[in-house]
């Protein structure tokens, strides 16, 4: 039987977990097959009990950018637990460690009136969206516009799992049998362009089209009822979707407008993946709030940064200051253990220059995912900086998606992780690569050759069928 770390005799030749209620999972099905238990880390690589090495196609969730062994932030959470493991920064106290981060992000934040505000952390991504949901409402009551409440968020968004962020997400997965989302939220069309563009509509009136609608929306509602917009710069579990050309800037002019805070979901795009720190340095936006996560640590521990512009932070003191206190926080807001490693982190990102790095091999990636694009099995192939993603299709021309019950997507993700490679397929069999930024020339070359494997294997499957 396989031993743990401790070397205690361990569960992992079980056929099941019993204890684990497992995150999006079938349920059922991880009852009757062995997860794919991984016990190392080595580089952008994971290992599993059984020995075998796979190249994190994903970086984890999107989020290990500096890789599964970085030494440097395991030295920093072991000084850190030896000074002070936790304190927290309710009732007027802080720690030197929340101030110094705090300190760092508003330094890095990517625009003036960010620069201008202050920093709220918590633990996930969710939670950051969760509390920037939260800040709309308490800062139009504290500006005296208590009707301007509604929240707009977009088609195929994901905004995490709390009750509020999943209203917020787009995806029908999330609120089946939930009973979400809450009132209070408003969707708007996913800016897909290869799935729900029209025929012959060039993206630029794509976009045009999509922002119509979006004023559309604010007046039939009552623009004075919309307190907020949230988008991710690229959505990222709704398929990797790259907004099409001057989609933001449009969307940008109707919030200012009417009023609309401006929510930018950098859980997955903040620290780099882009190639810029951040996805509103990429896009050019001017976000009232902005969320971060993930890649604030490297993953290496739990730690996520909302910013909050000048003008709302204001609003929100003197309105904690007629209340008596400003009555949102977490026991773990802005942990001591986090903070050290996020700061660390980004001592790395600057040391190494890993902005650098990403904006080096963001070509080879492209060129790496682009040599797919002739496939006959792939309709769509598209990528900015370190992510990227390739949409299967049963019949190009015609931009038609194989039916979802045949699984195409889920065959082609299993036949690549059994070739050493970790990938993840979304809805409508899209295949996401958001690999570690530390990854190499040759280990891009290597994840490719062994996708490549996976999509002969799909063909061949397909053929059989």
């Amino acid at each position: 039987m396989p031993t743990s770390q401790t070397g205690n005799p361990s569960i992992l030749a079980r056929k099941d977990v019993a204890s684990h209620f497992h995150p999006y999972t079938n349920l059922r099905a991880i009852e009757k097959d062995a997860p794919l238990m991984i016990v190392r880390g080595d580089g952008i690589e994971v290992i599993d009990d059984a020995g075998k090495r796979y190249i994190e196609g994903m970086a984890g969730l999107w989020c290990a950018s500096l890789g599964f062994s970085e030494p440097r932030l395991a030295e920093a959470a072991k000084r850190q637990m030896d000074v002070l493991p936790y304190y927290h920064s309710f009732s007027g106290k802080a720690h030197n460690v929340v101030a110094e981060l705090s300190e760092k992000l508003i330094s890095l934040a990517p625009t003036p009136a960010l620069q201008s505000g202050r920093v709220i952390f918590a633990n996930s991504g969710s939670e950051a969206n969760d509390t920037a949901f939260k800040l709309v409402r308490y800062y139009h009551n504290a500006i005296g516009k208590p009707l301007k409440k509604k929240v707009i968020a977009r088609g195929k968004g994901y905004h995490g799992v709390t009750v509020a962020a999943a209203s917020m997400s787009g995806i029908p997965i999330m609120h089946q049998h939930f009973d979400l989302p809450i009132d209070g939220v408003l969707r708007v069309s996913c800016p897909h362009a290869y799935q729900f563009a029209n025929d012959g509509e060039s993206p630029e009136a794509f976009a045009t089209r999509l922002a119509d609608e979006l004023e559309t929306l604010i007046l039939k509602e009552g623009p004075d009822t919309i307190g907020g917009f949230i988008a991710e710069p690229i959505q990222g579990a709704g398929g990797v979707i790259v907004p099409p050309p001057t989609y933001f800037e449009k969307v940008q002019a109707i919030l200012k407008k009417y009023e609309i805070l401006f929510i930018a979901d950098e859980v997955i795009t903040g620290f780099g993946r882009t190639g810029n720190l951040f996805g509103t340095q990429t896009y050019r936006l001017e976000p009232d709030m902005l969320t971060t996560a993930k890649m604030i640590t490297s993953a290496y521990v739990p730690l996520s940064a909302l910013y909050v512009n000048g003008r709302i932070y204001q609003a929100c003191a003197d309105a904690s200051a007629s209340a008596g206190v400003f009555g949102h926080g977490y026991t773990y807001s802005g942990h001591p253990l986090g903070c050290a490693v996020a700061l660390e982190t980004l001592r790395i990102y600057e040391e190494r220059r890993v902005l650098e790095h990403v904006r080096a091999m963001t070509p080879v990636f492209q060129r790496g995912l682009q040599a797919f694009a002739a496939h006959p099995l792939i309709g769509d192939v598209r990528s900015v900086g370190l992510i990227g993603a390739v949409e299967l299709a049963e019949d190009k021309a015609a931009r038609k998606a194989f039916a979802t019950q045949r699984g195409v997507g889920a065959w082609l993700v299993r036949r690549a992780q059994a070739h050493g490679l970790i990938l993840r397929v979304m809805g409508g069999d899209i295949i996401a690569f958001s690999p570690p930024l530390i990854i190499n020339e040759a280990q891009i070359a290597e994840m490719m050759r062994r996708f490549s494997l996976a999509l002969d294997d799909t063909v061949a499957w397909l053929k059989s069928a």
